[in-house]
């Protein structure tokens, strides 16, 4: 509906406060609209707690403090996040897919609006473990099987680039080389039935992680992020399938337990992909890719099945972006993985300088062309460092 009415609203009203309704004239609304996919944009980051939370963003996001723990933090799911728009002295809230329905083309670029339509293609989100547990051991479906059992295109191919770590945290990655999927399909039955735990040392591959470290998690990988580590998740979007296979025997906040898909996610796993397979092809598979006065840029990823690629720039200088315009380039996500801020500028004057702060997620519009980072503020004297994310667009 609110595509087919988005261009012809008289007035838009927001009840988001409660007992603050705030209303601004449809035509202002669609001018802000357009305004954001000329300049960088942040999405509302939302916060949520969860049965294997952590403690890192309550402290380095200034959270409240009086909560158990903070799990998650959806920084860039549009779907999920919404826009703050500033009218004079009248602020609004919108959901921010409101801006993928309404400038697609602008926002996403060409290229990838003809391959998505008006979808927003990649996800950034925060999953913290420190001091908490394991995440639900999962898989996340095939291209082919999320195509013909729940009519989408496109899967939940992601990667965890690891923020921060402590000493002997893991990633769960991968089987163990041999795994008899009729061995570990029964040993996973039994631990739902309540028949001990799954045993999952001996069907599961694991590794050590530290802070930079990137695993690539193509569909059809059995995976998990293990306790004591901060993981940014950069993904494609449909999120709304992912088969757990364990939950470490733990219910949920409701006291209830989560749900689990054994025979979906046994349907998926792509046994192929054990340690070996692991270590070789989705474990820091880091690639130089150039360097200049100040700053140098490696290839991180994704995995060759993966329509996106991230990119990490350091950088002690100004470092040049470009996101290659409307017409034939693509939506920058990028997030400021080392350093305490950043500030991002047009070479053009085109947009106002916009600071960007450790750990936070920046969306830049396809029709901002060029623009440049560079340290800032207390940050000014460090070597910083982004991860950038874009949909791949050559053959």
């Amino acid at each position: 509906m609110k595509r087919a009415t988005m261009a012809r609203w008289d007035y838009l009203l927001d009840t988001t406060a409660p007992g603050d309704p705030r209303l601004v004239e449809g035509e202002a609304f669609r001018g802000a609209l357009s305004h954001c996919t000329a300049r960088p944009i942040r999405t509302v980051p939302f916060f949520d707690p969860g049965p294997w939370g952590g403690q890192w963003m309550k402290h380095v996001c200034n959270l409240d403090q009086t909560q158990a723990n903070f799990a998650w933090c959806f920084d860039c799911v549009p779907e999920e996040n919404s826009l703050r728009l500033r009218f004079g002295a009248v602020e609004i809230e919108v959901p921010a897919i409101d801006l993928v329905f309404a400038e697609p083309k602008a926002l996403l670029g060409e290229p990838v609006h003809d391959r998505f339509g008006s979808e927003f293609p990649i996800r950034f989100d925060l999953l913290d473990t420190m001091a908490g547990g394991n995440l639900s051991l999962q898989v996340h479906p095939l291209t082919s099987y999320i195509r013909e059992q729940f009519g989408l295109n496109y899967t939940q191919d992601e990667s965890y680039y690891v923020l921060d770590a402590k000493p002997g945290a893991l990633v769960y990655l991968g089987c163990k080389a041999g795994t008899d999927p009729a061995e570990m399909e029964a040993a996973l039955t039994a631990a739902q039935r309540g028949e001990g735990r799954f045993r999952d040392e001996e069907f599961v591959a694991r590794f050590p992680a530290k802070a930079h470290d990137h695993f690539l998690i193509p569909a059809g990988t059995l995976h998990c992020s293990g306790a004591d580590s901060m993981v940014l998740e950069i993904s494609a979007t449909p999120f709304i399938f992912t088969f757990k296979l364990w939950d470490w025997e733990r219910l949920g906040l409701d006291g209830r337990p989560r749900p689990i898909n054994i025979e979906r996610g046994m349907a998926n796993i792509c046994w192929d992909r054990d340690q070996h397979y692991a270590a070789q092809h989705l474990i820091n598979c880091v690639t130089p890719v150039g360097k200049g006065s100040g700053w140098r840029e490696e290839r991180t990823g994704l995995h060759e099945s993966e329509f996106i690629e991230t990119r990490r720039h350091w950088f002690t200088d100004g470092v040049t972006h470009d996101t290659g315009g409307q017409r034939n380039g693509g939506v920058h996500v990028l997030n400021l993985v080392a350093g305490d801020e950043a500030i991002i500028e047009s070479p053009e004057g085109a947009f106002d300088p916009f600071i960007v702060h450790y750990a936070e997620t920046l969306i830049i519009p396809a029709a901002v062309g060029p623009y440049t980072l560079r340290p800032h503020g207390h940050g000014e004297a460090q070597e910083c460092a982004t991860i950038k994310a874009y949909v791949r667009t050559d053959p």
